[in-house]
């Protein structure tokens, strides 16, 4: 069964805090990603490097996107990402 098809999946106690740490970590992750590929992106004088720079800011950036749609996908929502 998929994930999107088993109401609260995100509140089962087997899986649910397992799911949000992992989609906390991996946001952790992708920030840091981001963050440093934006700097050095800024800091860049080199089209070439920077273009690289910024395909890596594009890719961290979808990869959020894909987390957001997987969170909704299997119902976790904001207010369980803050729930110890």
């Amino acid at each position: 069964m998929a994930p999107e098809a088993i109401p609260g999946a995100a509140h089962d106690a087997r899986i649910g805090p397992e799911i949000v740490s992992l989609f906390h970590k991996l946001n952790n992750q992708l920030g840091v990603i981001l963050a440093n590929s934006e700097l050095l992106e800024s800091k860049l004088a080199d089209d070439t490097h920077k273009v690289r720079a910024s395909q890596v800011v594009t890719g961290a950036l979808e990869a959020i996107g894909i987390v957001q749609h997987l969170k909704r996908a299997v119902g976790v929502v904001p207010s369980d990402l803050h729930t110890p």
